[in-house]
């Protein structure tokens, strides 16, 4: 027969008692730009330097 438990362990092995649930690879990670994305930077006019340069 196992002595009894005193309310203290019961607490810890109804909160500490199992593993806690797997968690997926996939939702570990987060994705995002290192930098926010530019609008001129694709901007670019390949014929722009004709113009410019050429004229």
């Amino acid at each position: 027969m196992r002595p009894a438990q005193d309310p203290a362990e019961s607490a810890r092995r109804a909160r500490f008692g199992r593993l806690p649930e797997r968690i997926r690879l996939e939702d570990t990670v987060e994705e995002r730009a290192a930098t926010p994305p530019d609008p001129a930077r694709d901007a670019y006019d390949s014929d722009g330097w004709a113009v410019r340069h050429c004229g």
